[in-house]
């Protein structure tokens, strides 16, 4: 197995990873009152959950197309979610969130820390190995 394939199942796998836990991580929101704005919510569900989907499904027909919508939206992900959940004084800091909660929305928003990270990783190495291999 190659090292390109390699990094085609691992940044699978990240894609398919950060869905769940995004799910779960809403759950959390929902039960812990943590209210999104609207432009919040548009930027979640677009974003979030659904730009590193179809990233990765555009890659099936323009692979660099595919890739560099992956990285882009994991790596806009990370900043979002970083600011939100770590840097900002908010309802959506992982410190103001509901103590029944607050274990299950902290652990989801560094999870999703992780593969937001690696996925962005892995979508810039494999953008930057299909430019040299052109």
């Amino acid at each position: 197995m190659s090292n390109a394939t390699t990094a085609w199942r691992w940044l699978t796998a990240a894609v398919l990873f950060h869905f769940v836990i995004s799910l779960v991580h809403g759950l959390a929101h929902t039960r812990a009152n943590v209210p999104l704005s609207r432009a919040g919510t548009l930027f979640v569900v677009s974003v979030i959950l659904a730009g590193p989907l179809i990233g990765l499904a555009v890659t099936r027909l323009a692979q660099p197309i595919g890739v560099a919508l992956v990285a882009i939206t994991m790596a806009a992900s990370l900043v979002f979610g970083v600011v939100n959940h770590f840097v900002l004084s908010s309802p959506d800091h992982i410190s103001h969130v509901e103590a029944s909660w607050r274990t299950l929305f902290a652990s989801t928003a560094a999870l999703l820390a992780v593969t937001e990270t690696l996925g962005t990783g892995l979508a810039v190495r494999l953008a930057r190995e299909r430019k040299r291999t052109s």
